[in-house]
């Protein structure tokens, strides 16, 4: 996977870039930032949500039915101590032609997006100083 890059854009903005992208984050008013793009954590939710669209727009392609109407949401509730996202809720908003005896295969196949699997995971994150700045 390449790397991703954050760089500071000033108060509580900062932009992520990754292959060429540029996505931006802030904070809302009310929690100091100008509420210029979504959070960090809102940001979190959406690429989860968005997984699970993509892997259930492929399922439709696959098995040649309509993707016409596909809808993605998310509700995410946070807890402080620690500050992180405890539950998600997403829901599929699929096409009204979508046929009933397919639906628990392609739940299998959406809930097994990799963004979805790597939050079950409890994958292995190092946060760690950049190395020059470790010699200091």
């Amino acid at each position: 996977m390449p790397r991703v890059e954050v760089t500071h854009d000033g108060g509580d903005r900062f932009l992520i870039r990754s292959r060429g992208h540029v996505v931006a984050v802030d904070q809302p008013v009310a929690d100091g930032g100008h509420d210029s793009a979504p959070t960090p954590t809102e940001l979190l939710v959406g690429s989860l949500a968005s997984c699970v669209a993509f892997y259930t727009r492929r399922f439709l392609l696959r098995h040649g039915l309509a993707e016409a109407g596909l809808s993605v949401s998310a509700d995410a509730v946070t807890s402080s101590h620690p500050a992180r996202v405890s539950s998600v809720d997403v829901a599929i908003t699929l096409p009204e032609s979508f046929p009933e005896e397919r639906r628990e295969a392609l739940l299998r196949v959406a809930s097994a997006c990799t963004v979805h699997n790597t939050l079950k995971a409890d994958p292995d994150i190092r946060v760690h100083l950049d190395a020059h700045l470790e010699r200091l």
